[in-house]
């Protein structure tokens, strides 16, 4: 089977869309989530996607196997907010390995069926890093700019434990996602590097994708794109990209940015446009893909995909309008001594 590498090199890979859109999608209540092994549980629980995968695992597969059938080469596990920090919202920290067990074993499942039927076209599975519910750069209270709610070896802690489910698991990939602090993508790309030396294993690719909130051009913690570049770059990453807060339209400027500066691979999922006062998003399948397929001739990225509000069928575009486009090359780079 070919690896990741090789089929990056050979053409522009395609990441699955919206776990949460689809979700929602299928109108799951309170007992949905619940299931009967959580019927009883002390504290209302609908909302949090991650325990789905416990509690509703045919439904998180139906999605995955969407998505790969609509041409995804990567898929993301459910697992954005699988770490003991953000699964304290539901009092369900101590569930938190399970569920990236449980993500990884669905994903897998339904990616290797897939790769089976085409073993010209693998799929990969991305263990989804996500950013946490809490941040290290900034307080959470206006009137003491100095405190913080977690520290930094609370936060490494976290996704050490999730890096490690998520990789003796099955991942192919671990990406790190949706990153509005630069800081907390440290602690994860720390808690990576500490695991894996631990452990003794080769390292996993790491994705890593940042997110860009406004026309600002910074990130929420007020870090340029070149300087989130500059400060994540020693982790050597298999790709650095954006996703979510903007649509592709938005996202432009910023991509073709990375594209020139990045010595990895470039990805871009954005969302499917802005959303509208009802909090949808209304950008069709052809538009995000005539957005993504601009990208591609332009050069600027090597993975496309979605972020919020787009679905099988945004993928299913994205992929079609790209299949023919050359990969962005990466750059050759040489190191000069000062």
């Amino acid at each position: 089977m070919k690896s990741l590498e090789q089929c990056a090199r050979e053409r522009i890979l395609i990441i699955d869309g919206a776990m949460g859109t689809m979700i929602q999608r299928y109108k799951l209540q309170e007992s949905d989530y619940r299931g009967e092994r959580f019927k009883t549980y002390h504290t209302d629980v609908k909302g949090n996607s991650d325990l789905l995968s416990l509690t509703r695992p045919q439904v998180i597969e139906a999605i995955h196997r969407e998505y790969l059938e609509a041409g995804a080469d990567i898929i993301e596990t459910n697992t954005f907010s699988s770490t003991t920090i953000a699964q304290a919202d539901y009092d369900m920290q101590g569930l938190a390995v399970e569920m990236n067990i449980a993500s990884v074993t669905i994903a897998r499942r339904a990616a290797d069926d897939y790769t089976r039927r085409n073993p010209e076209k693998p799929r990969f599975v991305a263990g989804a890093i996500g950013p946490l519910n809490k941040t290290l750069s900034i307080s959470p209270d206006v009137n003491n700019p100095g405190f913080r709610s977690v520290t930094f070896d609370e936060v490494v802690t976290a996704y050490y434990e999730q890096v490690k489910a998520l990789t003796e698991a099955g991942a192919d990939i671990l990406l790190i996602e949706t990153i509005f602090d630069t800081l907390n993508c440290k602690a994860a790309i720390f808690a990576i590097k500490k695991y894996f030396r631990d452990a003794g294993r080769k390292e996993l690719p790491v994705m890593i994708s940042g997110t860009i909130t406004d026309a600002s051009g910074r990130t929420l913690s007020g870090q340029t794109l070149e300087a989130f570049y500059i400060s994540v770059m020693h982790a050597k990453p298999f790709s650095i990209g954006l996703n979510c807060a903007l649509g592709g339209n938005q996202m432009r400027p910023y991509i073709e940015e990375l594209s020139q500066i990045a010595n990895c691979y470039v990805s871009c999922y954005p969302n499917a446009g802005l959303p509208n006062t009802f909090g949808e998003y209304d950008e069709q399948p052809h538009e995000t893909a005539h957005i993504l397929e601009d990208f591609a001739k332009e050069g600027f990225v090597n993975i496309v995909g979605g972020c919020c509000g787009t679905t099988p069928d945004h993928i299913r575009h994205i992929a079609e309008h790209v299949k023919h486009i050359a990969p962005r090359p990466l750059p050759v780079t040489e190191t000069v001594l000062a």
